[in-house]
């Protein structure tokens, strides 16, 4: 929502994931909230602290979803329905959007919970999830270049 908990560690994970991988060069990675309520603020610092305890560098500068990004990516990951709402309602066409637990093997929950408003604890098990998702996306980007498809 802010994008200083969640999205900045999924962003996080996705580039540390990708520098091992002969396509990172074809993959643009950002993030972004749909709120701008932290607009050019670093990551919370537990996100930046979980990352750290990973071996995950978190560099990103919180900003919030603009318009063009409908148009610039091919798809838009949201942590939970509330942003999957809200990425519709400014106008992004809902066949770019997808959850971020679509893409964990199995997931156990639905979506990342928000770990804004609790303790330590949130923030490993957000680690976990998105971990376990972002394997999953870069699984799906392979075999989307795999089979030449865009």
């Amino acid at each position: 929502m802010g994008n200083i908990c969640r999205s900045p560690l999924a962003e996080g994970l996705l580039l540390h994931h990708l520098k091992e991988r002969s396509f990172r060069d074809l993959v643009e990675v950002d993030s972004a909230g749909t709120g701008g309520w932290h607009e050019g603020s670093p990551p919370d610092q537990r996100s930046i602290d979980v990352a750290r305890l990973h071996g995950i560098d978190l560099n990103s500068q919180a900003r919030k979803v603009e318009c063009s990004d409908f148009t610039s990516f091919d798809i838009l990951i949201c942590m939970d329905d509330q942003n999957l709402r809200d990425l519709v309602e400014l106008g992004c066409p809902p066949e770019r959007i997808r959850t971020m637990m679509s893409y964990a093997s199995a997931p156990a929950h639905a979506h990342v919970p928000d770990p804004y408003y609790g303790g330590s604890d949130g923030f490993e098990l957000m680690y976990r999830l998105l971990d376990s998702a972002v394997l999953g996306l870069i699984e799906s980007i392979e075999s989307i270049l795999e089979s030449g498809s865009s």
